[in-house]
């Protein structure tokens, strides 16, 4: 029988949780107050309010642009669209490329399985700064420098493997005996695959997807080496700009980092029906 918790043991577990959400929030908010703040430089005091209110610095990120002979070229706009497509990209790649081949792993036998899995394995041992300099000129080869395709290009490489090894894992869990019931009704094994456990899988693979855009949304180091020119600059690389080598602009740094992150909590909010089904799938095989 569960004892009911006293009115201290509440009390106190309801601190403990209010000072958890505070120390998680605190930084958050101290980037909201430089964001709103018109105070220059800033200082560093106990409770993040912004001094002189203002929307100068939120203006001055989304405004912005760059004049190209007689074009004017909407700089943030360009932006955002580039960290954007490329994300949805990588994610469209990711998913669509480990579906089947996840699904052939976890239900077929051929040779060269187990060694096509260790390869995988080792692709996610190395560190994304190692291969900066090889993609660069492959690209550089390629002529994909400067380019959206060249960053999906390089953001697949990775995302592809680790979406493999989640998806193998769930239809690892989707008992076979589900499939072979809809064969033996006159199903083929590809309606099998279609109707039975991709259905099975989708909050699985709605997280893949979500984890595979927001790698690539947020991702910088093969941002910044594969890419020189401003307008094809994605968010994270437009926010290391405003951190010089002798000054730093954290106001508009600030401002610039809410409205980065807008997309991805937007994306939390729609897909949070699927996160915790999607996460524990293939935690235990049925």
């Amino acid at each position: 029988m569960n004892r009911k918790p006293s009115v201290l043991e509440s009390v106190a577990s309801h601190v403990l949780l209010v000072i958890a959400v505070a120390f998680a929030l605190y930084p958050v908010l101290w980037v909201v107050s430089l964001a709103f703040s018109g105070e220059r430089p800033p200082e560093a005091r106990v409770f993040p309010v912004p001094h002189d209110p203002t929307l100068a610095h939120l203006e001055a990120v989304v405004l912005s642009s760059k004049k190209v002979g007689d074009e004017t070229i909407y700089l943030f706009g360009r932006q955002a669209l580039n960290s954007i497509v490329v994300a949805v990209a990588t994610a469209l790649v990711g998913v669509l490329i480990a579906i089947p081949t996840s699904y052939a792993l976890a239900r077929f036998r051929f040779v060269g399985k187990e060694g096509g899995v260790k390869a995988l394995l080792a692709t996610q041992m190395f560190p994304t700064v190692a291969s900066a300099i090889p993609l660069y000129l492959l690209l550089d080869r390629l002529g994909l420098l400067n380019s959206r395709t060249g960053l999906v290009v390089c953001y697949a490489s990775t995302s592809v493997p680790f979406a493999i090894f989640q998806l193998r894992a769930v239809f690892e869990s989707i008992p076979v005996d589900l499939e072979e019931a809809a064969m033996v009704d006159g199903a083929t094994r590809f309606q099998a695959f279609l109707k039975v456990a991709l259905p099975a899988a989708r909050p699985a693979i709605a997280v893949t997807a979500l984890f595979a855009f927001m790698s690539a949304y947020n991702e910088f180091i093969l941002a910044a080496t594969l890419l020189g020119k401003e307008e094809m600059f994605t968010l994270p690389v437009l926010l290391q700009s405003y951190i010089g080598e002798y000054d730093a602009q954290w106001e508009r740094f600030a401002a610039g980092a809410l409205i980065v992150s807008l997309p991805v909590m937007a994306l939390f909010y729609v897909a949070q029906r699927h996160l915790v089904s999607g996460l524990t799938a293939g935690g235990v095989k049925g």
